[in-house]
């Protein structure tokens, strides 16, 4: 399955120092090796804005002109407002890019990689799949072949 990176996760890899002993920047670099990265136009936006210095700017865009932007349809849009309206009528808020984020993610049947703590409450409601960092014991299994263990 291909995974839809959340801009939580690129600023964990690309923006923050403490990335090299950070589990999920080492998942990302798994799945971009694997070629299973998607991204879109919001999140490539997110993860440039705010940053300071043109050299780091100029750095991450580079880094990020690596992936092509999953083009975004007017379908996307009325499911965002659609899965909005869902998970505010069970009390459950998030932002218009969160709720467009979910609506790529069901339309191209993609995991969402995120940190972003409103994601586990948006999967009780909405049909999304959340992808996991893989524990080592796993990604030794998944290299041998076997499947990856159950979660108890």
């Amino acid at each position: 399955m291909k995974v839809l990176v959340d801009t939580s996760i690129w600023s964990l890899a690309l923006r923050r120092r403490e990335h090299a002993q950070n589990p999920e920047a080492e998942e990302l670099v798994r799945l971009i090796a694997s070629h299973v990265v998607e991204i879109i136009g919001p999140i490539r936006q997110e993860v440039l804005s705010g940053v300071r210095e043109s050299a780091q700017f100029e750095r991450l865009e580079t880094c990020l002109d690596a992936f092509v932007d999953l083009t975004l349809t007017a379908e996307d849009y009325v499911t965002a407002a659609k899965f909005y309206n869902l998970c505010r009528a069970k009390g459950i808020q998030g932002s218009n890019t969160d709720f467009l984020i979910c609506a790529v993610a069901v339309r191209h049947d993609l995991s969402v990689f995120t940190t972003d703590g409103y994601f586990p409450h948006f999967a009780k409601c909405l049909p999304i799949v959340l992808h996991e960092v893989r524990r080592p014991a796993e990604q030794s299994a998944v290299a041998c072949g076997l499947p990856p263990a159950a979660e108890p």
